[in-house]
This record gives C-alpha cells, structure tokens and sequence, in this order.
C-alpha cells in the first residue's frame, strides 16, 4: 500500500433528480481537489436517490437507470476524475446488459477506468436484484481498494472476504442511520421536524446523530470491520431526509485499528479528509490475525444452516425469533 489523502461525503439527495445530485458532487470534487485529496467517497445511490425507490415500479425504477460505464453519470464521474486527478466512486441504479436492475457503485479513475460493484443484499425494492462477486482493484498509486455498499458491510464474512483479495482501503458507502427497523435495541426513526428545524436548534437534531440512532449504532460494529480486517475503511452515507426517515450522515474514516481518523455529526452536507498511512497497516493486529488463520477449520462457514433468508424479508419482517 502507498500512502493516500482521502474524503469521506455526507450530502442529501433529492430522489431522482441526477442532474441536482450530480450538480453537488462536482461541487465536493472542486473542494476535495483543492485539498489534494486523491481518492473521495460518495454515498450509497446518491445521483439517482434512495429510499423513495421502494415505492416505485418497475418501469419508473428502469427510468432512473442506466447502463454502466456507457451511461451519462458514469461520463461525468470520468470527466470530474480526469480534470481533477482524482479517483470518485458514487452511487446509482445500473441497468445491466440482461436489463436487470442493480444497486450500484461506480469508481471512476482519472487514467479513464472505471470499475461497478453490484450490491451483494439488495432488499429496497423487489424489482432490483443482488450482486454475486466481490469488488477488489488497483488505484492508479497502486493501492488495493474493495467496494462493499451498506447492507454488505453489515456481513462480517463480506468484510472478511473482501480483505483476502488483497484490499487495504474499503469503501463503504452507505444509507443508514435512522431506519425504522424490526431489531429493538438497533437505531430507530427521528423525527422529520428534527431535521425541519435543524437551523434553528441544530443541538437537538446532532444529538441524535451522535446517539443510538446513530453514531452509537456505527461505533458498535463498524470499528470492528477495519480492525479485525486490518482494513482503512471510508464509511460515506446520506444525511436528513430521506423519503419518510432521516439519515445520520457521520461520514468518517477508520484506520486498521478501528480507530476514527477523521468524523463529522454535522446535520448537513459535510465532507472529511484524512492521510492514509501504510506504515500503520504493518503489524497491525487484523493483519497478523488473518495470517493466523486455519482455513481448514472453517468449512462450515460455506455451509447453510437453514435459516438464511432472502435479505428483504430480513430486513422488514417483524416477526419474534428464537
């Protein structure tokens, strides 16, 4: 790994406007360029929205689409990463060559290539259909990078197979923080006027983003991801509305300790920079655990058990468990 100046974006989109969204990534490029950063990070399907997808068909979600690297947002991340010398990966609907819809991110280089990763657990809409192969690539430095979008993270053995194929950074992009979701002790909804009123009492709204609902939820597995993976992670997300929830943005980067280099809890559009330093990838203790390894002891994590469920059900059932 060589070193590396990276950014982390926290913005709100507004659903399905691509040419709003993309209008606020140019203006994030402008400002990473002229902190010479070399690699920045948008969130989880922010040029094409969000949230508001569950709610639509077939035919509008096919509207928002588009093919990559053929499509026009993939050509503009590309103009932006050739003008600013700078590698961008954001996040959109890909139409694929069989017309299936895909929950995407693209990374766009500035020596003109670019690389997609399909979400492995889609569950925003059933009209979307998961990915089935990890993301690893060079950065024009040299560097190994690996893309898991949100849900993907949440699977430790996403984390963990990612970093076997070589990756040293991560990008994480993500939608969360927030949610209204079946586990009792797991975020939870904030109220819309919090985000309304964000202006005139902007500590009401940040103690949610820090609390439970929030920062506490990340900090209670995501640290564990780059430090059990001796992995620099750059964890993006959305902020503020989304449809009918609030994102908590708390856009940050880790180093392979687990350990937060740079973060923001800002209830607004917000950007953070960090150095990466190889040197601290050395000896550190995720990368001394995975030479520890056993491999031959792990079949049965190939193995079904028979409970594994399709990732929507899981993500909205509400039904009890034992």
């Amino acid at each position: 790994m060589n070193a590396l100046r990276v950014a982390s974006v926290q913005f709100q989109h507004l659903p399905g406007d691509k040419e709003t969204n993309l209008a606020i990534v140019r203006s994030f490029a402008a400002q990473a360029a002229a902190e010479q950063v070399d690699l920045m990070v948008f969130p989880e399907m922010c040029i094409t929205g969000y949230w508001h997808v569950r709610n639509l068909s077939r035919e509008e979600i096919d509207a928002l689409a588009e093919p990559v690297p053929d499509g026009p947002s993939t050509e503009v991340l590309l103009s932006l990463a050739s003008e600013h010398g700078m590698t961008i990966g954001a996040g959109l609907i890909e139409r694929g060559n069989d017309d299936r819809l895909h929950n995407a991110y693209v990374v766009a280089m500035p020596d003109g290539r670019t690389v997609c990763h399909r979400k492995l657990h889609t569950f925003i809409s059933e009209h979307m259909d998961s990915g089935s192969d990890y993301t690893v690539f060079d950065l024009p430095n040299g560097t190994k990078a690996g893309i898991l979008i949100c849900y993907d993270c949440n699977i430790g053995e996403n984390v963990r197979s990612t970093a076997l194929r070589g990756a040293e950074v991560l990008l994480a992009p993500h939608q969360t923080g927030g949610c209204d979701t079946p586990s009792p002790r797991c975020m939870g909804a904030i109220d819309l006027e919090l985000w309304k009123n964000r202006k005139e009492d902007s500590e009401a709204i940040e103690v949610e983003f820090k609390g439970p609902k929030g920062r506490e939820w990340l900090m209670k597995w995501l640290p564990a991801r780059a430090h059990d993976n001796g992995i620099f992670l750059i964890f993006s997300n959305g902020v503020g509305q989304d449809d009918n929830e609030v994102r908590t943005g708390n856009a940050m980067i880790l180093d392979p300790y687990g350990d937060v280099l740079a973060e923001t809890w800002k209830a607004c559009d917000d950007m953070v920079v960090a150095d990466l330093d190889p040197a601290v990838r050395k000896m550190c203790t995720g990368v001394r655990w995975i030479r520890s390894r056993r491999p031959e002891l792990y079949q049965h994590l190939t193995e079904s058990t028979g409970s594994e469920r399709d990732t929507r059900h899981v993500r909205f059932s509400r039904e009890d468990e034992e």
